[in-house]
């Protein structure tokens, strides 16, 4: 039996402020992730992994970069009809940028005019994890929903922070979604759980359609697809929610099954990396039955130099990207990307580094994020003080430093 016919589109258009200053040069989606990914690259390899191969990537704030690097990696087989293509705003609708996530789709219906799905993917651009997407398909068929939910099992003392769905007894057919509950129900077969939802839908284009259009005549209306569009269609009863738990990845060990994160923030960025580098992962970059894909620049291999008093200096529990020199140094719980040099005597606890970072000799950088192109001068204490990182850097709730890219390391006065 063949394939239905899917179209996958991937919204990334948002503008990330909560991640800033990572997001003041790009778009969230284009911001690296694990030494040498970038975000967006996580729900491409998801689809692309799963068959559906069609994809479209509507973009709007800061896109430049995260254009060329789609340009440059995702190539897919023109002989086959595959593509992954990003669409800029085009105003197709009136004078304005996209209002909204509905609103984004809603603007580019001649993309669903030309391809003619059966179905359409809805996924987000910026969250870490992997997932099936045919899986979900299947289920989304079988109960002959409009539109079916990826719901994902969280803390139900962390509700308020998610969208949350109600399915009814014993079925998948959404009764209610809350939008942040403060005391939500439990699951039936975990009280003390709840199904988040993890930002990823697949809809029937035609109540997709009739859905869009409703949306856009209604003023009151955010124009955003789980605020607003999944609400409507839970009234009509057209909404289902797939439990992620039932997801089967290829590859997936027990540790990491079913792991998925929102990296909106700085601290959660910060922990989802400190979850790559644990002995045993949290989240597995070495699965490969199921790999992320991405590219990088060509470069050597990483190197680690004994250099004078301090011999090899020590690395360990972390993730050291092509190119990285580690010269006499002392690394722990921390991700390199490519082409990071780290001079004699310096100490690296807890950090992300960005591309062509320089650090020099003597430094210390503990908890923090460092985006591409900064020099750190000898003898620098970054996240050590932090008073003094309050008067120089970005320092979010959780304590994390940040720094732009290029960001010049001045002295408080």
């Amino acid at each position: 039996m063949s394939r239905p016919h899917v179209l996958s589109m991937v919204l990334a258009g948002g503008e990330g402020k909560r991640l800033m200053p990572l997001t003041r040069d790009r778009a969230k989606p284009a911001v690296t992730f694990g030494g040498q990914y970038r975000l967006i690259d996580f729900a491409l390899s998801n689809l692309v992994n799963g068959g559906s191969r069609r994809v479209v990537v509507l973009t709007q704030y800061k896109s430049h970069s995260l254009n060329i690097h789609i340009s440059r990696t995702w190539r897919m087989s023109t002989l086959l009809g595959n593509y992954v293509t990003s669409v800029p705003a085009q105003m197709r609708r009136g004078k304005r940028w996209f209002v909204g996530s509905a609103d984004a789709i809603f603007q580019n219906l001649n993309l669903i005019d030309d391809e003619e799905p059966d179905f359409i993917f809805v996924f987000g651009a910026d969250h870490i994890y992997r997932m099936d997407p045919s899986q979900m398909l299947d289920a989304h068929i079988e109960s002959g929903a409009g539109v079916t939910v990826a719901g994902i099992r969280v803390p139900r003392v962390e509700a308020s922070a998610f969208g949350v769905i109600e399915a009814e007894s014993g079925g998948t057919r959404i009764s209610r979604f809350l939008e942040k509950p403060t005391d939500p129900q439990g699951l039936p077969d975990d009280p003390e759980k709840v199904l988040a939802s993890m930002g990823n839908y697949v809809f029937t284009t035609d109540t997709l359609l009739d859905a869009l259009a409703t949306d856009a005549d209604n003023a009151d209306s955010r124009h955003d697809v789980g605020g607003d569009l999944i609400p409507q269609m839970v009234s009509k009863g057209l909404a289902h929610v797939y439990d992620f738990t039932d997801n089967e990845v290829p590859g997936a060990t027990e540790r990491d099954r079913a792991y998925w994160r929102d990296v909106g923030t700085l601290d959660s960025y910060f922990e989802a990396h400190m979850d790559l580098v644990a002995v045993e992962p949290i989240f597995n970059l070495y699965n490969d039955e199921w790999p992320i894909y991405t590219t990088t620049d060509t470069a050597p291999p990483a190197k680690v130099v004994a250099v004078g008093e301090h011999g090899s200096g020590d690395v360990s529990d972390s993730i050291l990207s092509n190119g990285v020199i580690v010269s006499g140094a002392y690394v722990r719980k921390s991700v390199l990307s490519p082409g990071v040099r780290v001079a004699p005597g310096a100490t690296l606890e807890g950090t992300i580094i960005m591309d062509n970072v320089r650090v020099g000799e003597g430094a210390v950088i503990r908890n923090a994020i460092i985006d591409k192109n900064v020099v750190v001068p000898p003898g620098a204490q970054i996240g050590v003080d932090p008073e003094r990182d309050e008067a120089r850097f970005t320092r979010s709730e959780g304590g994390m430093v940040a720094l732009a890219k290029n960001e010049a390391i001045t002295e408080p006065e």
